[in-house]
């Protein structure tokens, strides 16, 4: 066995190209490998902005043997009559390289075929590498590629060499005009030389030599190191941190080959303008780290990270600090240009924004939403109906400012920094920022109940709307991002514990767009439809008992909460042998009822022992169970349930429930049927059944 390498290297990769790369890189030779029979053991990749690479440890140096067969025409199609071979055999021996009477006849499930068994000897691994290398570059994909000069294959960024060693011997891949050999490059401004590669283990520690840190781990946690040294040096350090953005960390890291940070300022008078709006013009157009206090109050200084060192750090400051005073400076006059107008007169601009053709303009959506957000609150939180109508009617008015047309990902941001500016009470101010979130799966929710309860009349406006016109999601096209919002939707509802009946705001929502959607039920069906699996599928995301929860949206999905709580009662009572017995007994009952759906039973017509004593048991039972749903006591009306165990099994083990006796019969369904509904109410316990 021997260590391969190989090293694509490139013109400077976009950061956001190199780790999917890296992956289809490994992912593509494992999957080539294995079609080979050519074993290995771990196989690593490394990255830089310039250069792609595959370490494969312990790769044999010659293909497995195989045996191979190779089936062919069946016997009836291979032979005449008289036996003779026919046209149809002889091509498929012929195309084999071997004669007739090298094909063998084995029995399959079609019938008799002929078939070609051979021993394939297995080829030298180098005689095998250059093929699979060059698939590897071929085959690679990226979110935007280019093809330059007179090359055939496209790829993120021109290729300038191409390194390739199995063990120290040099395996020639062709591509493009470009050869492999034993040579990589360093550092592109610190080590621009071409030096001889010894092989695959000591690559890593070669390219370090050379100023390069090919290792993406070893190279963010160098980035880190610098960054948290620049910040030492700012002006009265005292408790100043460098504000760490993990995103941001691992972009600066894809950036750079060898990092070297350095700390910077820019005047105070920059920060009238609101934190968020100079972290993000730091962040998104410069890729500089803001410098903080130990409150997290923000400081004027930053950190930038350098792809090299340089002789004198002044001079480098300066430029950063010039680069970032003009987009500071931009920030500020739109920041101050913006608060001319009042949100409130940017309200009526909304209706030259379109939200979606066929849904109308901004102006309506909010419209809608704040009538979404009354009833809201009439059924959630009545005494914040004010404060949250009044936010909802302001809530999209920052999309008309400048600096939200500069900084799409402050919408709702600079909505509460113009609001508060306005005068506007504080918590308008803040559900106009908080209705955007969670702005992703896991993020954190509004701390107020006004933007909770904003957000959903947002989203829920969009889901209705779109689900109306037929814009549904499929597997590959989500354009309104509506499992998101869905997913947004339980989590806001979940995380605030709101108790509502979701198909009821649905229909609200679909009746609030008039005649421009189809607010049919069908329409309300569909929408309920399509959170219901966005809640099945958080729920099992995270780590709830899929039984359980399928027990429950088996009967029904409406109000989130009742359905966590009925889930976490199934999780809880599963545990208990009488639950099992019950679960089984159920799908019995279920099986023999069918589609029976009358309950009401006769006692007169009641003979066996075992069915009376089944009827006072069940007559006991929904008593105390109809008490424990009125308080939601799902847990303890699971355990009352417990009590039909045995009454259960004596009636399947005395009584003949298909009797002839159509009455008796009748009688005997319609109990089942009772006992069966009762337990449908909390859920369909026959999920919970091993097997």
């Amino acid at each position: 066995m021997r260590d391969l390498l190989f090293e694509i290297g490139t013109e400077e990769l976009p950061a956001g190209f190199i780790e999917p790369a890296l992956t289809q890189l490994r992912d593509n030779f494992v999957r080539k490998a294995q079609a080979l029979n050519l074993a290995h053991g771990e196989v690593l990749v490394k990255g830089t902005p310039r250069r792609l690479a595959l370490i494969v440890l312990g790769l044999v140096e010659r293909q497995q043997d195989s045996r191979e067969e190779l089936l062919g025409p069946s016997k009836a199609a291979a032979f005449d009559r008289d036996g003779r071979p026919t046209r149809a055999v002889e091509g498929f021996a012929r195309s084999k390289g071997v004669t007739v009477n090298d094909l063998q006849v084995v029995e399959t499930a079609k019938g008799e075929y002929l078939m070609l068994v051979r021993e394939v000897a297995g080829r030298p691994t180098a005689e095998l590498l250059p093929e699979l290398l060059l698939q590897l570059i071929i085959e690679m994909t990226f979110a935007k590629s280019m093809r330059w000069g007179s090359n055939i294959h496209p790829f993120a960024r021109p290729i300038q060499w191409l390194t390739a060693l199995f063990g120290s011997e040099v395996i020639t891949v062709q591509h493009e005009g470009i050869v492999s050999s034993a040579q990589s490059r360093g550092h592109r401004f610190m080590a621009h030389v071409p030096f001889t590669v010894t092989g695959a283990a000591t690559y890593v520690e070669q390219l370090r030599d050379h100023h390069v840190l090919v290792d993406p781990f070893e190279r963010r946690q160098a980035v880190v190191q610098e960054i948290e040294k620049a910040v030492q040096t700012f002006a009265g350090a005292g408790d100043a941190r460098v504000a760490v953005d993990e995103e941001l960390v691992d972009t600066v890291t894809n950036l750079v080959e060898y990092p070297f940070g350095i700390c910077g300022t820019f005047e105070d008078k920059f920060l009238q303008v609101p934190a968020e709006v100079l972290i993000t013009s730091m962040r998104e157009h410069q890729k500089y780290f803001p410098v903080v206090d130990g409150a997290g109050r923000l400081l004027p200084g930053f950190v930038a990270v350098n792809n090299t060192r340089v002789d004198n750090p002044d001079v480098s400051r300066k430029g950063h600090q010039r680069v970032l005073r003009a987009r500071l400076s931009d920030a500020l006059f739109f920041f101050n240009t913006d608060r001319e107008t009042t949100l409130e007169a940017r309200r009526d601009q909304l209706g030259g924004i379109v939200f979606q053709a066929r849904l109308g303009t901004m102006r309506e959506k909010t419209e809608r939403v704040v009538k979404l957000t009354r009833m809201l609150c009439e059924i959630l939180r009545p005494e914040l109906t004010i404060s949250a109508c009044r936010a909802a009617s302001l809530c999209k008015a920052d999309l008309l400012t400048s600096m939200v047309g500069e900084f799409p990902s402050l919408q709702g941001v600079m909505g509460r920094a113009y609001a508060q500016r306005d005068g506007e009470p504080e918590a308008v101010a803040m559900a106009i920022q908080e209705h955007y979130m969670p702005k992703r799966a896991g993020a954190e929710l509004p701390a107020s109940d006004v933007g909770a309860i904003l957000g959903l009349a947002d989203r829920i406006d969009t889901i209705a709307g779109c689900f109306g016109i037929g814009q549904v999601p499929t597997g590959t096209a989500d354009p309104f991002g509506l499992r998101r919002l869905s997913l947004a939707v339980l989590n806001l509802i979940a995380g605030k514990g709101y108790r509502l009946s979701l198909s009821e705001v649905v229909h609200k929502a679909l009746a609030l767009y008039g005649d421009k959607v189809d607010a049919g039920a069908a329409t309300v069906k569909a929408v309920m439809a399509f959170i219901e699996g966005r809640f099945v599928n958080d729920c099992a995301a995270k780590g709830m008992d899929v039984e359980a929860v399928e027990a429950v949206v088996s009967v029904g999905f409406d109000d989130v909460i009742d359905s966590l709580e009925r889930i976490e009662a199934f999780r809880r009572i599963r545990s208990e042998d009488a639950f099992a017995v019950l679960a089984a007994a159920y799908k019995r009952i279920r099986n023999i009822v069918k589609d029976n759906g009358d309950t009401r039973v006769e006692s007169s017509l009641l003979q066996a022992e075992a069915e009376k004593e089944l009827h006072v048991a069940y007559l006991q039972v929904r008593e105390k169970v109809e008490t424990r749903l009125a308080e939601r006591d799902y847990l303890g009306a699971l355990k009352d349930l417990l009590q039909l165990k045995q009454p259960v099994d004596r009636f399947f083990d005395d009584v003949m429930v298909m009797t002839d006796d159509l009455d008796i019969r009748r009688n005997r369904l319609n109990l089942l049927t009772a006992i069966g509904e009762l337990i449908l109410r909390i859920g369909d316990i026959s999920k919970m059944q091993e097997g």
